[in-house]
C-alpha cells in the first residue's frame, strides 16, 4: 500500500471519528432538550458526513477505506459517549434505602446541598429510611461515594430526571446557589 492509500485511510478514519462523535453528541443533546445546540451541531455534522462518505464512495474498490470508515464509526461512538459523560448534562434522581435509622441521612445530605425527600419504609427485615435525592449529573459519583461512606450497606437506584417542576431545590438551581 503506497503513501497516498495510507493517507486516504487515515483521512477517512479521522473524518468518521469526528462525524460520529458529532452525531452521538447531537442525539444526546436532542434527547436532553438542547435542541438549538443540537441543530447547530447537525449542520457541521452533515458537512463532515458528506465529505467522508464521498471519499469512501469514490474509492469503493479499496477495502481498507471501508474498514477505516467502519472502525472510525465505532471509535466515534465511543468518543462521543465519553464526551457526553464528561459534560454530564441534566439531573438524576437517586432512590436510596438505608437500614441506619439513627443516622440523620436526610439532614446531612441537605446541608451538603442535595435536594432530599425522605420517609420511613418497611423492608423484608424491618424498618428502613427511604430517600429520594435530586442532583445534577456532574455530582452523581460524588453522591454515590458519600452515601456509601455514610452507610456502606445502603441500597441505591438512580435514573434520569426528565422533568423538574416546583420545590425549593429548583429555585436554588435557577439562582446558581447549588453546592457553593
Amino acid at each position: 500500500m503506497d503513501s497516498s492509500a495510507i493517507l486516504m485511510v487515515v483521512i477517512i478514519f479521522s473524518i468518521n471519528i469526528v462525524y460520529v462523535t458529532f452525531f452521538t453528541l447531537r442525539m444526546i443533546l436532542t434527547l436532553k432538550g438542547y435542541r438549538y445546540v443540537a441543530a447547530l451541531i447537525s449542520m457541521v455534522e452533515v458537512i463532515i458526513y458528506i465529505v467522508g462518505l464521498g471519499l469512501v464512495l469514490d474509492n469503493l474498490n479499496e477495502i481498507q477505506n471501508l474498514v477505516a470508515y467502519a472502525v472510525g464509526y465505532g471509535t466515534g461512538v465511543i468518543i462521543g459517549t465519553k464526551i457526553e459523560e464528561k459534560m454530564a448534562l441534566g439531573y438524576i434522581m437517586v432512590n436510596a434505602i438505608s437500614t441506619e435509622m439513627d443516622l440523620n441521612l436526610p439532614e446531612i445530605l441537605r446541608v451538603e446541598g442535595y435536594g432530599v425527600t425522605d420517609w420511613q419504609a418497611n423492608g423484608r427485615e424491618g424498618n428502613r429510611q427511604a430517600l429520594q435525592i435530586l442532583t445534577p449529573r456532574r455530582y452523581e459519583l460524588k453522591l454515590y461515594l458519600r452515601l456509601k461512606e455514610l452507610d456502606p450497606k445502603i441500597f441505591i437506584i438512580s435514573y434520569e430526571a426528565k422533568t423538574i417542576h416546583g420545590g425549593f431545590w429548583v429555585k436554588s438551581v435557577k439562582k446558581g446557589k447549588l453546592f457553593k
